[in-house]
């Protein structure tokens, strides 16, 4: 049979997953009677939830004589290395772009990657059913970014499918009115564009490009084979990252089909295969035959730029919600994470029941913190600090490119806002009444600046950032938040009274009826200063008064924090306690006579 192996790439949300479910519908991959869910590919309970793709994907297709394997790569900055490493396992790309949003950062990240590793791409303008869809202009903005990335004359010469993933149309002409209900257009042109894997049938060599971990076999490879065969229960050998080499025996192997990763005995070059047999297999090793070595070029992986520190719930409501608490625990659950997670390192603080947890960026961290708390899973987590590098005796920082789209009236709030966090704009362009700008700007200056991207836009703000490069870090305090906080100065359930006096003093996080401890954060202050305050307190009844009189009180509907905001909200004297059903702001130090001895002790200092 013959095969091809693309990936399909593209920003975060313009359609690749819809699309993937729309080519298994229409390739009759599924029986009659087997039912199809939306976003199949999506496997994970969060990437179901908020839509997006947190780890790469593989299915295998039939399509008239040819099986077509299809990586379907994640779109958020924070899994960008996925990306990179899935360019070496494919021969082509199908670049996806939205006929309305055009070329946006991950569009840009996710090319360079491709073209870097000289595949063939394929254009598909997806979404051009839509109402305010503008086909022929986002087509020359992508000629375009070609020529920007330095593409060769062949890559510049990429054909062009327009679709409609969740309708399931397709059609080689941009006319909208031309679509049919099929996907035949994209499979010709698969076909047609994307060469076949090289037949070379000589000494197998195998690369690992991705990782997965299953119970019961350990951590799992996952490569294409550029040469020869591979058999269940041969002997190979494993060339490691340092030059070593380790002989081992294939225990299982698995190819993909559909939505399915099955068993088979045996695979040939070309073929996408996961491989079970070495527990501590690494992304970037070569599989060869024992005796004929055929080492290749060592894969990167991107470091990690932002830090925290997790570590065991000590609250007083510590052990009520969570089934796993102690620190035994938590370490076998990170060091697990990393069986499977090549960007992500671990490292236990000596002394404490802390580990230093080193990632991508923020939603790389809060999708672990959150498949945690799922799994019940409590701990304690700080505010996210960037990984500062020193390069001849000099700090660098981490600097990402930014792209906002705001309405005209939102502009100006964003300019000044930005301005304060030390970005540059570097470009700003206008396109029915909505303003595009992009900036360059320190990754600490967005810790704690998406929340506020929300308020100062209204709700009406897109914006997405994708990792730029290390550069010299500038001398400026950045990232704090300006408010102080309302800290809960008594334990015991919220009142309504409690909260109706308080009101005056800033935003409230907590409703009525919600048990609180000492030193538990529980509103904004509308002061740069703290403030311990009593919202435990109850009414004093009287002959006259009755206790009903509180139902008379009408609240202010409180702020709701989710993981995320929280993350964004923290500062350093502050920590974020995870429970399987609670979320809640505390202060590191939880007695507020200690913690006012100690804040004035620093103002001193300071």
């Amino acid at each position: 049979m013959n095969i091809r192996n693309i990936a399909i790439i593209a920003h975060v949300d313009h359609g690749k997953t819809t699309l993937v479910d729309q080519l298994l519908k229409k390739s009759g991959t599924f029986r009659s009677n087997e039912e199809l869910v939306e976003r199949a590919m999506d496997s994970n309970d969060i990437e179901r939830e908020r839509g997006i793709t947190i780890l790469a994907k593989a299915t295998g297709i039939n399509y008239k004589d040819y099986r077509i394997n299809i990586l379907d790569t994640p779109g958020h900055a924070d899994f960008g290395g996925e990306v990179e490493r899935i360019m070496h396992m494919v021969d082509g790309v199908i670049l996806l772009v939205d006929a309305y949003e055009g070329c946006m950062p991950q569009t840009r990240f996710v090319l360079k990657k491709a073209l870097e590793a000289n595949t063939t791409p394929i254009l598909v303008i997806n979404k051009v059913d839509r109402p305010a869809a503008r086909v022929l202009e986002v087509v020359d903005e992508v000629y375009e970014l070609f020529i920007e990335l330095g593409a060769n004359d062949e890559q510049l010469d990429f054909p062009i499918v327009y679709a409609s993933g969740l309708k399931g149309t397709s059609s080689l002409d941009p006319d909208v009115n031309t679509q049919q209900e099929t996907m035949d257009p994209l499979f010709e042109t698969i076909i047609n564009t994307i060469p076949s894997p090289v037949e070379d049938m000589s000494n197998l060599q195998l690369q690992i490009a991705l990782l997965d971990y299953n119970d019961y076999v350990g951590r799992i490879g996952i490569g294409r084979i550029t040469k020869g065969s591979i058999k269940v229960n041969q002997n190979v050998s494993c060339i490691r990252n340092d030059g070593t080499v380790k002989q081992f025996r294939i225990q299982k192997l698995f190819g993909y089909f559909g939505l399915k990763r099955i068993e088979i005995t045996e695979a040939k070059v070309g073929d996408i295969v996961a491989i079970a047999g070495l527990s501590d297999i690494m992304v970037g090793e070569v599989i060869c035959e024992p005796d004929k070595l055929d080492p290749m070029e060592t894969l990167h992986i991107d470091e990690p730029t932002l830090q925290m520190t997790f570590s065991v719930n000590n609250s007083p409501f510590a052990g009520l919600e969570g089934k796993h608490l102690t620190a035994r625990k938590l370490e076998e659950r990170l060091y697990r994470e990393t069986q499977k997670d090549v960007s992500l390192k671990v490292e236990r603080v000596p002394g404490e029941e802390s580990w230093i947890v080193s990632g991508r960026g923020e939603l790389h961290l809060s999708i672990l913190i959150e498949n945690m708390r799922r799994e019940g899973y409590e701990l304690q987590v700080s505010k996210p600090e960037i990984i500062v590098k020193m390069i001849d005796e000099e700090k660098y920082e981490p600097y990402e490119e930014v792209l906002i789209e705001v309405p005209e009236s939102c502009v100006g709030n964003i300019i000044e806002a930005l301005g304060a966090r030390g970005g540059i704009m570097d470009q700003m362009t206008t396109f029915q009444n909505q303003i595009r700008l992009r900036y360059i700007i320190p990754s600490r200056s967005l810790i704690g600046f998406m929340t506020d991207f929300m308020t100062l836009t209204k709700g009406y703000g897109i914006i997405s950032h994708t990792f730029l490069e290390y550069r010299k870090m500038e001398a400026m305090s950045l990232g704090e938040r300006t408010n102080g906080v309302l800290v809960a100065s008594e334990t015991g359930k919220t009142t309504a009274y409690a909260l109706g006096n308080l009101e005056d003093r800033g935003i409230m996080f907590v409703n009525p009826g919600v048990d609180v401890y000492e030193g538990m954060i529980v509103g904004e202050s509308n002061k740069n200063l703290d403030l311990a305050v009593n919202v435990v307190k109850a009414k004093q009844l009287t002959n006259t008064r009755s206790a009903t009189k509180d139902n008379t009180i009408v609240l202010k509907r409180p702020r709701q924090m989710s993981l995320e905001a929280s993350l964004d909200y923290l500062n350093n004297d502050e920590l974020l306690e995870v429970t399987p059903h609670s979320i809640r702001l505390r202060k590191r130090i939880l007695n507020t006579v200690e913690r006012k001895k100690f804040d004035s002790k620093k103002n001193m200092e300071e």
